[in-house]
């Protein structure tokens, strides 16, 4: 599940609940329909409220890195809790993405 805001050029996606294999495809299609629909300089993902992120969630950044690095702009992920911290600290997501 997911909200979003725009703040001129900037898109955020509020990410909710588990990130997984279930919802990892649904989110991925709603937020590229975002990044679509806004044409952002930056899409910041904003996981505060996530509750479980496995490695669908690193190949759901990876994709939005891609998509957004692809046409020039940013990819930003914020407020991530503990454990997903450390589950991208292990796939080392923080060389190619800023994290806050």
């Amino acid at each position: 599940m997911l909200s979003y805001s725009v703040d001129d050029d900037i898109l955020t996606v509020f990410i909710k609940g588990e990130l997984d294999h279930h919802t990892s495809s649904g989110l991925r299609e709603e937020t590229d329909k975002l990044i679509d629909r806004f044409s952002p300089i930056k899409t910041i993902l904003d996981f505060k409220n996530v509750t479980f992120c496995d490695s669908s969630g690193i190949a759901f950044v990876l994709g939005r890195y891609k998509r957004m690095t692809a046409g020039g702009g940013i990819l930003e992920l914020t407020r991530l809790p503990r454990q997903v911290a450390t589950i991208f600290d292990l796939a080392n997501l923080g060389s190619l993405i800023r994290i806050t």
